[in-house]
């Protein structure tokens, strides 16, 4: 009997090996006439075996587009503490003198919880804002500077107020408003004739430009406003229903904070729908907690030094988005920060929590099926003009574990034509290894 169990135990590994057979899914790169086409990079590591099972290209370096998050995350998680600092203030006779921290959700039509905005609201006494400088533009070094009035580039700010949007509706035909409602007096009609309905702003001014055709009902759109700390202090006026002035003061030790919401929320409110804002604001956050500045070279400097240390290749980032097409890294080093972000949040709930998950959440809801009602990857997306990246993690049918990354660079067409062949590879996986 014991050498019957030991020949099936011996048979069914024979079985398994073959089903991980590297050529066989070296065979799939291969004949993928689409992705021959263009640069692809794969890195597949076995969390149990603790090595690398497949690679393709794992050492070259690609534009990762939004798998940057994945090291904005963990720039966040180094950084930041259980909760965001929304506001730092210090209170003199009947004045409190506040100070912005980059904190993106005061205001935000989805995350803001109040606590600032009841605090600068109710208080009695008279309100003074000190604008604080950033050390770099409200744009970063990369980005396409034509997608200045697109809703997924807002400008970056010390005291980000709104999501730094205006937010246009029309919940009836032709009656558009705008929100805040300070920007209606700001909207001109353009004297051009169009086939479709569209609103843009000036590239350095605060005018929203929109054509002459019908505004259609149930319109919204999102358009980022140019930032300015005179501009904020009038929203946060027009908003309060109070004064507020704007002076200039040096902080001294005794400063207080008030926290808004707690980090890991917001880190997957970043995470699963990708917002570039809150990416950009986070590194804000993580610069002015770690160098009381907000100076978000410095950090990324700083972080250069880390990476050296655990990564095994030499990675370039230039913002923490992904929109800079100047962001340069490696499925290995994607792999490696996976897995240290496996090591620093061990509890895999908790780490899942933090990505979309394929076919039931975020950027992934509608790229996997499900497994018995379950999900199977959890994966950072990343998406450009010519790229499209998956990068993350993966419970195949055996119940083995694997990190994975997986990037597409320099490829003409629709990225859904790659995602496609992407997920059959993934599926692949999933079903043999």
């Amino acid at each position: 009997m014991k050498h019957v169990l030991l020949i099936a135990l011996l048979f069914a590994n024979v079985l398994f090996l073959k089903a991980q057979d590297p050529y066989k899914l070296d065979s799939l790169f291969a004949k993928s006439k689409l992705l021959n086409r263009h640069f692809v990079g794969f890195s597949l590591y076995g969390v149990g075996q603790d090595t690398v099972v497949y690679a393709r290209n794992e050492d070259k370096a690609f534009t990762p587009a939004s798998n940057t998050k994945v090291f904005t995350l963990y720039t966040a998680l180094q950084n930041l503490g259980d909760s965001i600092p929304g506001l730092e203030y210090i209170e003199r006779g009947d004045s409190l003198i506040f100070w912005g921290t980059g904190d993106p959700t005061f205001l935000h039509n989805r995350l803001d919880t109040r606590k600032v905005y009841d605090f600068l609201k109710f208080s009695t006494k008279k309100l003074y804002y000190v604008p604080t400088e950033s050390a770099e533009d409200y744009y970063r070094n990369g980005w396409s500077i034509e997608d200045y009035d697109k809703y997924y580039q807002p400008e970056i700010a010390t005291f980000p107020i709104y999501g730094n949007v205006v937010t246009f509706r029309a919940p009836e035909k032709n009656s558009l408003k705008a929100s805040p409602a300070y920007f209606d007096k700001n909207l001109v009609i353009s004297d051009r004739k169009y086939k479709s309905f569209w609103i843009t702003r000036k590239m350095n001014e605060n005018v929203f430009q929109l054509s002459s055709i019908y505004v259609p009902k149930n319109y919204v759109n999102e358009i980022p406003f140019h930032y300015s700390d005179s501009l904020f202090t009038k929203l946060l006026i027009d908003t309060l229903k109070r004064d507020v002035e704007m002076i200039a003061y040096e902080k001294t030790p005794d400063t207080r904070m008030i926290y808004s919401i707690d980090t890991k929320s917001l880190l997957r409110e970043m995470m699963l729908p990708s917002d570039n804002f809150l990416a950009e604001q986070f590194t804000m956050l993580a610069a002015q907690s770690r160098f009381h500045a907000f100076n978000t070279d410095e950090l990324r400097d700083s972080l250069a030094s880390v990476y050296k240390t655990i990564l095994t290749d030499t990675i370039s980032l230039h913002d923490g988005s992904g929109l800079s097409s100047y962001n340069k890294i490696t499925p290995r080093s994607m792999v490696e920060l996976l897995k240290q972000l496996q090591s620093q949040i061990p509890n895999e709930l908790d780490l899942h929590y933090l990505f979309p998950a394929g076919g039931l959440s975020g950027t992934l809801r509608s790229a996997y099926p499900l497994f018995n009602g379950e999900p199977y990857v959890w994966a950072k997306t990343g998406t450009l003009t010519s790229v499209y990246c998956q990068s993350g993690y993966i419970t195949c049918k055996s119940g083995n574990k694997y990190i994975f990354s997986f990037l597409n660079n320099n490829f003409l067409g629709a990225a859904s034509s790659v995602r496609r062949e992407m997920v059959s590879i993934m599926n692949y996986i999933h079903e043999n290894y």
